[in-house]
């Protein structure tokens, strides 16, 4: 555990955003409902359209977002066989290590801050106990089935599960 800020280095989108800079993709901004299959359908035409020549990376810098978005994103990445990574200075926060772990290879250079912490319902839901309980608990379980899809050890989730929405276990690579 490292600083528990995680700020970015740099201004970020409110929205993610993908782009081409030096033969890589680059996803950055926070990941928001609908961001998953937007950014796949871009990530699928872009290869489409240069099948011989396209990027084979994508670097990630998100403080993170919505989970669901996260998982469907992270599902296109891997079938288009990308591998993810981290410059020095860029964070993946909260939702966006499930992109991280999509990569074929993955890989953060020294700087580089990710961080977990429990998921959360955005907004100030009244539900009955055993609803919430099970919604989370369900989503924790889409979730670990995911991090086994990408070949990432599911205890990875035990440092999530007690770390309180509010904060951030945080590494600094």
């Amino acid at each position: 555990p490292a600083d528990p800020t995680g700020a970015p280095a740099a201004p970020m989108p409110k929205r993610l955003m993908l782009e081409q800079t030096g033969g890589r993709w680059l996803l950055r901004g926070a990941i928001e409902a609908g961001d998953g299959a937007r950014i796949a359908d871009l990530l699928r035409k872009g290869i489409a359209a240069a099948p011989d020549d396209h990027p084979s990376e994508i670097l990630l810098n998100s403080p993170g977002g919505s989970v669901a978005d996260a998982l469907a994103l992270g599902r296109a990445i891997r079938d288009t066989g990308l591998n993810t990574a981290m410059r020095a200075d860029d964070i993946c926060l909260s939702a966006c290590p499930y992109l991280l772990a999509a990569g074929v290879e993955r890989r953060a250079e020294p700087g580089a801050k990710i961080g977990v912490h429990q998921h959360y319902f955005g907004e100030n839901t009244l539900l009955p106990a055993f609803i919430a309980v099970s919604d989370i608990q369900r989503g924790q379980g889409q979730v670990m089935r995911y991090l086994a899809d990408m070949g990432v050890d599911t205890m990875l989730m035990a440092e999530a599960l007690l770390t309180p929405p509010v904060g951030l276990n945080l590494y600094v690579i």
